[in-house]
């Protein structure tokens, strides 16, 4: 409780206080007075501070004495520290006797983001007029050791990243200043004018950004928030420089970034493990708020926590595998990929498109295509274990068959009569492996591709991946179909790459790209059996030996499976070879390629440059 002065209407006061001569009277802090006509002290400080934490500048300033200092002042709070939200808790309002100046303090809480908590205790003066009370206008009010023509600044302190690695300790990246060019169109004046001169001046850095594209990235951007053109590395943004700099509404914030050494390098892998170390900067990134003068240089640190360093990041990916991936793609003209595993471990170890697949994305990655006769491995595998079959059991391939009035025919026509399983897959007999498809239960065709890896899914830290699809036929023609890869299945490179590691290491190995990061799977599936192994591996390097892959003899002991699918109105096909040779799985494929031979030329290229 406190003795409270009473303040009456204006034009009224001196008969007031006549009236009420030798008149004490006691209210509480928090309370206004029977008599008084406005808002308390203790009031007007109360909704000064919550007004601002509102986000509403101009209404707090309007409740102290300088509306415009404190406007500009607050307005400046907010732009340097960007909350997420404020909050503030009166803890004492003290009005004296006498005219002085009531005193105001408080407890602030600046939720700053990512866990930042910015914490103290602040003061102000109020001071009574005939408008009634006011905060009393000065720097400190928004904290005690902000002076004039100072301002409140937030510095985010992030860990340098250290160079990430390939398995055997090549360096794949390193960290580079990298500098952002973004354009705020309130501050541009002439926008199209603007984005018209920053596409010129881009042009020999990036001659895809046009006005148009500028235009229509600020119309998606929204509004308030400043529209990102482009990222450059320093030596790049300093070629065009002279004739951006200057230009209204361009900003070129810069901070360190990983980047390979060469442009496109492994871009498919190494852009998620860009994004994981920056989450690691992130989460181990300090910060501070201080004090800086007019000028931006600061003056005093207000509160401070150091970033933690952040622990370097090894990749399973090979150097030269993704090399040689790289070299073997670039030459195709239509879209090409390869994606290499490691059986043994599930490391990714090389993952490559040329420039017609990155148009598309992540195709080897996550693209689902017909996987054509490479789906003979599964319906191979299931009628192994199934036992209906043996590698040399006799088994019929005419040109062609009929399976409810759908006609099913080998490549070309092509007959070999009666031969061993082990020729028909080889060969690739359509005919063979559409009645093998037939003759097995509807989900046998299912389950077997999920035991090689297609239809599971993973969660893969740095990279977003889908194996593809089998599901069950409803007739026989779809089974017939999905039998030789040409029904409702569809697979990526990195599914068939994942299938042939299996076959290689006798059980689904779970893919990886970063040492020490966990894959999730949606399924754990049983190994292949060792009967079934046993045949399906000679199999597969049949087909190198003597059937439709004997392009690929020349790289060693490889084993494999091509396929030829048919796509689209049935006019066009994807070429693909997939298979293993040692402790490297691979997959290659080539959109409307026409047939696997160019698939197989491009894994002959890749296998004889890798180690």
């Amino acid at each position: 409780m406190r003795s409270s002065r009473i303040f009456p209407q204006r034009g009224s006061r001196s008969r007031a206080l006549a009236a009420l001569t030798g008149l004490a009277l006691t209210l509480p802090v928090s309370g206004c007075g029977v008599f008084e006509s406005g808002p308390s002290a203790q009031e007007v400080a109360s909704s000064f501070l919550s007004t601002f934490a509102a986000g509403d500048s101009a209404g707090a300033a309007g409740r102290t004495d300088a509306p415009q200092q404190a406007r500009q002042a607050l307005d400046g709070a907010r732009d340097g520290l960007s909350p997420q939200a404020v909050r503030f808790t009166v803890t004492n309002v003290v009005e004296d006797e006498g005219g002085a100046p009531a005193r105001a303090t408080f407890d602030a809480d600046w939720d700053l983001g990512d866990g930042r908590a910015w914490r103290y205790q602040g003061a102000f003066e109020l001071t009574e007029s005939d408008d009634g009370w006011k905060v009393h206008w000065a720097p400190s009010v928004l904290h005690p050791k902000l002076g004039p023509d100072q301002r409140l600044v937030l510095n985010e302190q992030r860990p340098e990243p250290q160079p990430v690695l390939d398995r055997d300790g090549a360096e794949l990246m390193r960290s580079e200043q990298i500098v952002t060019v973004s354009l705020d169109p309130q501050q541009a004046g002439d926008l199209p004018g603007v984005a018209g001169r920053l596409a010129d001046g881009l042009k020999p850095v990036d001659p895809e950004i046009t006005q148009q594209t500028i235009l229509d990235g600020v119309g998606r951007t929204p509004p308030g928030q400043p529209y990102v053109v482009v990222s450059l590395r320093q030596a790049d943004y300093d070629q065009v420089r002279p004739a951006i700099y200057d230009l209204p509404g361009v900003r070129f914030p810069a901070q360190p970034k990983l980047v390979t050494a060469e442009r496109g390098y492994a871009a498919q892998v190494l852009d998620g493990v860009s994004e994981q170390v920056d989450e690691q900067i992130a989460a181990n990134s300090g910060w501070s708020v201080a004090t800086a003068d007019a000028s931006g240089a600061p003056v005093e640190v207000l509160q401070e926590e150091p970033s933690r360093p952040v622990e370097q990041v090894r990749t399973t990916l090979s150097d030269r595998v993704q090399r040689a991936a790289e070299q073997a793609v670039a030459p195709v003209p239509q879209a090409a990929m390869i994606v290499a595993l490691q059986p043994s471990t599930g490391g990714v170890l090389a993952v490559a498109q040329n420039d017609p697949a990155d148009a598309q994305g992540s195709p080897a990655l996550s693209g689902q295509f017909p996987p054509g006769s490479t789906f003979k491995i599964a319906t191979a595998a299931a009628g192994l274990e199934s036992g209906k079959v043996s590698i040399d059991a006799p088994v019929e391939c005419p040109k062609s068959k009929v399976f409810d009035g759908r006609t099913i025919p080998n490549d070309k026509d092509f007959d070999l009569g009666v031969v061993p399983l082990r020729t028909a897959f080889a060969k690739s007999c359509n005919t063979t492996f559409a009645q093998l498809a037939v003759d097995l239960p509807a989900q046998a065709l299912t389950d077997m591709a999920r035991q090689l890896g297609i239809g599971v899914d993973f969660e893969v830290p740095g990279i977003t991946t889908i194996t593809g699809q089998a599901p069950p036929a409803e007739n026989t023609t779809g089974r017939a179909a999905n039998g030789f890869g040409q029904g409702t299945v569809l697979a990526s490179p990195f599914g068939m790459a994942l299938a042939s590691a299996t076959v290689a290491n006798g059980s689904m190995p779970t893919p990886k790209l970063i040492e020490g990061a966990e894959t999730k799977a949606d399924a754990q599936v049983a190994p292949l059996s060792p009967k079934t192994l046993e045949q399906l591996r000679p199999m597969m390097r049949e087909v190198v030996l003597s059937g439709t892959a004997t392009g690929a003899a020349s790289a060693g002991e490889v084993a494999g499976k091509t396929g030829t699918a048919q796509f689209g109105d049935g006019t066009h096909s994807h070429g693909w070879f997939v298979g293993y040779r040692g402790d490297l799985a691979f997959a290659v494929l080539l959109e409307d390629s026409g047939e696997s031979k160019p698939a197989v030329q491009v894994a002959e290229s890749f296998l004889s440059n890798t180690p």
